[in-house]
């Protein structure tokens, strides 16, 4: 997959998966459908499983004391949330035939083998491994596009990781800018960090959004932004680990719509009339008559006034017009013409 070009296309919108499976493979399938229809062009899932994340420790380290998961283990939390590996080969299937692509996040080197064996054409890096250089490392090593998210990142560490990407002579890379809280508040996402690292990575940019509603996505397209990433469930009354902060079929589908009208809003740099402003040019001003003018009377500012619409002298002329004497009569509400005036030297000839 050549992703600079798809993405010179339109913005790229990921519809992830995660957990919204809920843990039936159906439901996995529904999901894929339903983000067809809702105007995605890929479907994300995540290529781990509890034991290749984590491990099973129940010590304070690997408890979570805040926020949508607390209370929460996380060994606990990724048996719930992970899409078992046996279903993912016939995911990619269902996506191939749904016309839809397929995407996966791995999280260490056998869910990389394991996804190459699959034959995926491009990955996913999660905020959380961005500063696994090693993983990002193998990854690259694959020779396919990546898309980075860089929630939590420093400067340094996205730079970091960039050169790792870079190591393997793979070029084509594009990174997110990324809130890592779920659900994340529009006041902390910071868009101008995405422009930013877009200028100082040289690479394409996104937005992997964790907020609610569509303000964020059509914001960062209107600033850049070429890959959009979304959480979608079916209905968040499906509880899983991800569904609080994931959008139903019907808000992707607009969220979509919105962004494809930024797209169209943003267009080209184009100066001039467009197409549905050329009937509104002759509503614009020029010079008209306002009173009747006899034939060799001055033009004065008593006789003539710049007003709409725009069938007369351009307004910049109005000046030079002033002074002039008219070559025949000429009555009120007549756009004036140059043909009309003349000079006193070219009156008397």
């Amino acid at each position: 997959m050549d992703l600079y070009k798809r993405i010179k296309e339109g913005t790229y919108i990921i519809a992830e998966m995660s957990a919204n499976h809920a843990g039936s493979l159906a439901r996995a399938k529904e999901i894929i459908h339903a983000a067809k229809e809702s105007g995605a062009d890929c479907i994300k899932i995540q290529t781990y499983t509890p034991d290749t994340i984590t491990i099973d420790c129940d010590n304070k380290y690997f408890q979570i004391s805040q926020g949508t998961w607390k209370g929460e283990n996380l060994y606990h939390l990724y048996e719930k949330a992970y899409t078992p590996w046996e279903w993912q080969g016939e995911l990619k299937e269902e996506a191939e035939k749904t016309g839809i692509d397929f995407l996966s996040t791995p999280f260490d080197k056998t869910a990389v083998d394991f996804l190459e064996n699959l034959k995926v054409d491009f990955y996913k890096i999660a905020s959380f491994e961005v500063v696994d250089t090693p993983l990002i490392e193998y990854i690259a090593s694959k020779g396919k596009p990546i898309i980075m998210s860089t929630g939590m990142a420093s400067l340094g560490e996205i730079e970091d990781a960039v050169k790792a990407v870079h190591s393997k002579n793979n070029n084509q890379l594009v990174l997110l800018r990324c809130a890592s809280a779920y659900p994340a508040v529009t006041d902390e996402m910071n868009l101008k960090t995405m422009v930013n690292m877009k200028e100082t990575f040289q690479v394409p940019v996104g937005l992997s959004d964790h907020s609610m509603g569509s303000v964020g996505a059509v914001t960062a397209v209107a600033l850049g932004a070429s890959v959009i990433e979304k959480h979608f469930c079916l209905g968040r009354e499906i509880e899983n680990p991800d569904s609080s902060f994931s959008m139903n079929p019907e808000e992707f589908k607009q969220m979509v719509s919105d962004v494809r009208q930024a797209e169209k809003a943003i267009g080209k740099v184009q100066y001039g009339p467009t197409t549905q402003e050329t009937e509104s040019t002759k509503f614009r001003r020029s010079v008209f008559c306002t009173k009747d003018i006899k034939k060799g009377e001055m033009i004065t500012e008593e006789n003539i006034r710049i007003i709409r619409p725009a069938y007369g002298i351009q307004p910049k002329y109005y000046s030079e017009v002033l002074g002039q004497k008219a070559l025949c009569d000429i009555m009120r509400g007549t756009p004036l013409d140059f043909g009309m005036i003349g000079k006193e030297n070219e009156y008397g000839r």
